[in-house]
This record gives structure tokens, C-alpha cells and sequence, in this order.
């Protein structure tokens, strides 16, 4: 299982408007994608009603993970998105 350990780049963690972008962004990796805080239980990163119950803070780490084979190059992508607080998915990384 791939997976990348990113800290949560936007202020306001992982809330409304943040994470509307990350689930459209998960949502269209085409791969299967886990979040989950440290330790936590991983959730489908394409929910937006999962990634909220997250309640992920700013600063805060979590994981984002696939199983399926060539899934880095969107595991990268969203991380990136992630620690970085961006406003949409990064074209390339």
C-alpha cells in the first residue's frame, strides 16, 4: 500500500471550502484514496461527509492512502495539494 504522511496546510484544516477542494481533487485522481489522522481509521477521501468528520485541524498530520497499483502519482498530487494549502489540484507535481 502506498501512502504519503502530510501535515495539513490550509488554516483552517480540513473545513468547509478546504475540504470541497480536497474531495473534488480525490474525487477525480481516479484511484481509490484513504485519509485518516494519525492513528486514526481511514475514511474514502472522495466523501465529502467523511473527510469532515475527520475534523482534521491546521498544521495537523494525516495519511493519505491507495492500494491500487500506480497510485503514487495521485497520492503525490494530493499531498501536495494538502501541505501546501492549494486552491486546486496541481497540474503536475
Amino acid at each position: 500500500m502506498a501512502e504519503r504522511r502530510v501535515n495539513v496546510g490550509w488554516a483552517e484544516g480540513l473545513h468547509a471550502r478546504p475540504a470541497s477542494i480536497f474531495v473534488r481533487a480525490a474525487t477525480a485522481a481516479g484511484v481509490p484514496v484513504t485519509i485518516a489522522k494519525i492513528d486514526g481509521t481511514p475514511v474514502n477521501a472522495a466523501s465529502m461527509l467523511a473527510v469532515l468528520g475527520l475534523g482534521a485541524g491546521g498544521g495537523e498530520e494525516i495519511v493519505l492512502a491507495s492500494d491500487v497499483e500506480g497510485a503514487d502519482i495521485a497520492l503525490d498530487r494530493l499531498a501536495k495539494l494538502v501541505s501546501e494549502g492549494l486552491e486546486e489540484l496541481p497540474e503536475t507535481v
